[in-house]
């Protein structure tokens, strides 16, 4: 794409830090090129666990609700619409039901309807003749009893007993809805969703092609043509990428504030801000050889370490 506004995110013990270039006035369009830390073992959210599958198949998928993405932190009274219109509980507490967007595609062209949402939930029930062949939250549900339709467009979620923390677990990242008609095995390698960019090309350790979706719900969205997620697990040959213009947007993973300013040095263009965030960092004692196996003296540094002057080191006194 042209790059009107190039970015670096990076991220150390405490503090979060954007780095872009002065930005001209903003057009829609362009693909969007990311550095990306790790390539994921496949496409499928509901069969995968880390950042790697979750960045990249986000904006191919909609859940029912999420939290308000112009709102710096997640709280309950953040969540907002998604494919769902509205929401309410019964008066016990037991029941979440909700109303349903009209009018939406998967990306086949097939419509959504309540059958997905349910379909979706069963899956994660396993209470389907299709499979998932991992369900690493197959706990966040263990309280859910079944999920019913009413017609193409209200599902409600049964509860075994009062969790009104359901919602947010909805709300995550973690829990898009798939489509019924598309079989799990395909989702891995070809996810069909609803969201803002359609799946295109999947190449492990190489690159993940997102495209903008023509057709979708949202009005105007989204802004961008594409998004390349171009695998690069060296944290250097990241950075250098970002340096040299080849990519938009570094990961931020194993960035640190020293690594950060040898990026501002060499890229004097960028403009980095520093935030806090809720990520901390730790020191981690092997319990298993002399001479931490010894618990007494594990205590010992726990009680003596300079956790404040621990933190300036690492952030060269820019962290909190």
């Amino acid at each position: 794409m042209k790059r009107s506004l190039r970015r670096l995110v990076v991220a150390s013990s405490l503090l979060l830090a954007l780095c872009a270039t002065t930005a001209s006035a903003q057009k829609s369009g362009g693909v969007l090129k990311i550095s990306f830390f790790d390539s994921p073992a496949s496409m499928s959210l509901h069969e995968e666990a880390t950042g790697a599958a979750l960045r990249p198949a986000m904006g191919i998928f909609n859940n029912l609700v999420m939290y308000d993405q112009h709102v710096a932190q997640n709280r309950p009274g953040t969540i907002v619409a998604d494919l769902a219109t509205a929401w309410s509980w019964n008066e016990e507490g037991t029941a979440l039901t909700f109303s349903l967007r009209q009018g939406v595609k998967w990306h086949d062209g097939k419509s959504f309807t309540a059958a997905d949402v349910k379909c979706t939930w069963d899956l994660l029930l396993s209470t389907t003749s299709d499979k998932l062949r991992v369900n690493p939250r197959k706990s966040w549900y263990r309280n859910l009893e079944q999920v019913t339709t009413k017609g193409d467009y209200e599902v409600t979620f049964h509860l075994k007993r009062p969790q009104p923390a359901m919602l947010a677990l909805l709300a995550s990242g973690w829990s898009p809805v798939y489509p019924c008609h598309v079989p799990t095995r395909d989702m891995r390698n070809n996810p069909i969703g609803t969201g803002p960019f359609k799946f295109a090309e999947f190449k492990p350790n190489e690159v993940i092609r997102t495209v903008r979706n023509p057709d979708y719900w949202k009005p105007g969205r989204p802004y961008l043509d594409g998004i390349d997620w171009e695998i690069m697990k060296d944290n250097t040959t990241r950075n250098l990428a970002f340096i040299a213009g080849k990519s938009d947007i570094a990961s931020p993973y194993g960035m640190t504030v020293p690594l950060l300013n040898d990026v501002m040095a060499q890229a004097p263009q960028a403009i980095c801000e520093l935030t806090s965030t809720n990520v901390s960092r730790n020191l981690i004692l092997n319990r298993d050889k002399p001479p931490f196996d010894n618990a007494d003296l594990r205590r010992a540094v726990a009680l003596t370490l300079d956790r404040k002057a621990f933190i300036d080191i690492i952030t060269q006194g820019k962290g909190d």
